[in-house]
């Protein structure tokens, strides 16, 4: 058995009859090198010859009679991979639009907690002759670098694949007695004064920081209001009201785009800024646009959470949750592209002092601390107020995580491309993931599908903001047209863009 951290137990209790707690990625797929036939029965074989290197793949939960501890993961003693792993195919034309809207459906459906919280599909039938491959896993058991690796054990740096030990035969232990679970909580619950002192001393220590991020948001519960941009400047915590931060319903939309790495990296060594503070520039006049096209934009910036790993050596190859939350400006309300990548850079800058004046693990060690059955009690209370997005304590999540930078196949098939599908909650609607991949940036769009319609649209607005910080690069920093390095949708180069500046390949 292994026992969920408080924080790994966390996203469990987001779920809600209209929200689930798992993220995913859609990875394209060109089978027309593989050496044999890339279908189901190839993919379920390849899943299972590498099972043993993923246990958490055949791992349920067992849940703590009362809620007096964290639930744990034990063997599935009924795992069955045919139900794990299904396959769909597209009609006719089997566009990239297919492909978004069926991936929207699949995502919205939850998780059967009585089964190992994941699931894979392999759709067929796109143009082109093309593949995708999409997975879904719980939040509770992979975080965004984690389950990254993750995929590395399924993938192949050669379309003949790699020598994998054989498997041992598996053998379920079996599910422990709810008798056996209730000693070890007791047995946890008389540590519990040593670990309340041990956390109370980082909460002193952090007191200055973390009052920084509690006061305006306590001060807005109570209706105390603050100037504008006196609060959200330096220290974010009261994000303005937007049409995505509201109670969202079961239903997903999903998009997704590709941007050449080196025209991100163009703009960053022209302005000596970061990949990422490119990255949040193009975010924050693509939403900018959209909040405008519907008269929604507000006259302050809007605040980004930015999920941090926080993995140390030890647990560079662990599953589970190693992740913190900065939060940060993002100047929707500049309407100059230059003026928004310089403030993005400055408001990077000081949400990243914030966050290491936080000792590493003290929102882990709190949530580990505090029973699950008095947590989950909690959280009820706060979405039966309202209290998420009501007053919504950011606006929504933009993710940055890397990937590796050589080219790998599945089964067989060339990886094209790998585009993240996150999750939503109530208050924030709408999220925003890319994926680093072989010199691209794969751009993964989430939103309620009746708050946030138009996702398609905000992800085209995303590589029109790189254009436009293109344009601002002079002419002598650029390389020849022919090494510019374009930005495309997933199936084709998008429109000519006759104005853009040529970006380089370094």
């Amino acid at each position: 058995m292994k026992q969920l951290t408080g924080l790994d137990a966390a996203f469990l209790m987001l779920e809600r009859h209209n929200s689930t707690g798992h993220v995913g990625g859609v990875c394209l797929l060109d089978p027309t090198d593989a050496p044999a036939p890339v279908d189901l029965a190839s993919i379920t074989a390849l899943i299972e010859q590498r099972l043993h290197l993923i246990p958490i793949m055949r791992h349920r939960l067992a849940w703590v009679p009362l809620g007096l501890d964290q639930p744990y993961w034990i063997d599935d003693e009924d795992f069955d991979i045919e139900y794990h792993v299904r396959e769909i195919s597209l009609p006719n034309p089997g566009s990239d639009a297919q492909l978004a809207e069926q991936v929207s459906r699949l995502h919205a459906r939850p998780l059967d907690r009585n089964r190992p919280l994941w699931e894979a599909y392999l759709v067929s039938g796109l143009s082109g002759g093309r593949l995708a491959f999409y997975t879904k896993m719980h939040h509770a058991a992979i975080d965004g670098v984690s389950g990254a690796e993750l995929m590395t054990m399924l993938l192949d740096l050669s379309p003949e694949g790699r020598e994998v030990a054989p498997a041992p035969a598996y053998h379920p232990r079996s599910a422990p007695t709810g008798a056996r679970l209730l000693a070890q909580a007791a047995t946890g619950l008389l540590a519990s004064p040593v670990n309340a002192l041990r956390i109370a001393k980082d909460v002193v220590r952090s007191l200055p920081v973390v009052g920084s991020y509690v006061t305006p948001y306590v001060g807005a519960v109570l209706g105390r209001g603050t100037r504008d941009g006196d609060v959200i400047a330096t220290a974010p915590g009261l994000a303005p009201r937007t049409p995505f931060n509201r109670a969202i319903t079961p239903h997903r939309r999903w998009a997704f785009r590709s941007v050449g790495l080196a025209e991100v990296k163009t703009v960053k060594n022209h302005f000596g800024v970061s990949v990422n503070d490119v990255v949040m520039a193009m975010c924050a006049g693509a939403i900018r646009r959209w909040l405008s096209e519907h008269d929604a934009l507000p006259d302050s910036p809007l605040v980004a959470m930015v999920p941090v790993s926080v993995r140390d050596d030890a647990s560079k190859s662990s599953l589970g949750n190693k992740v913190a939350a900065m939060l940060a400006t993002l100047p929707t309300q500049l309407a100059d592209p230059q003026d928004r990548l310089t403030n993005v850079h400055e408001a990077m800058k000081v949400a990243k002092a914030q966050q290491a004046a936080i000792p590493t693990g003290l929102v882990e060690n709190v949530t580990d601390f505090a029973p699950p059955a008095l947590t989950a009690r909690a959280a009820r209370v706060a979405f039966a107020m309202g209290l998420p997005h009501r007053v919504p304590p950011f606006n929504l999540v933009i993710s940055n995580v890397p990937g590796p930078n050589i080219q790998a196949y599945l089964g067989g098939a060339k990886l094209i491309a790998n585009y993240p599908v996150s999750v939503i909650v109530d208050g924030q609607g709408f999220n925003i993931t890319v994926m680093g991949y072989r010199g691209e940036l794969h751009f993964g769009l989430i939103a309620c599908r009746e708050l946030v319609p138009e996702v398609d649209a905000i992800a085209g607005y995303l590589v029109d903001e790189l254009d436009a910080l293109l344009r601002l690069v002079p002419p002598v920093e650029t390389a020849s047209p022919g090494k510019r390095a374009r930005a495309t949708s997933p199936a084709k180069p998008t429109k000519a863009r006759a104005k853009a500046t040529k970006a380089t390949a370094g």
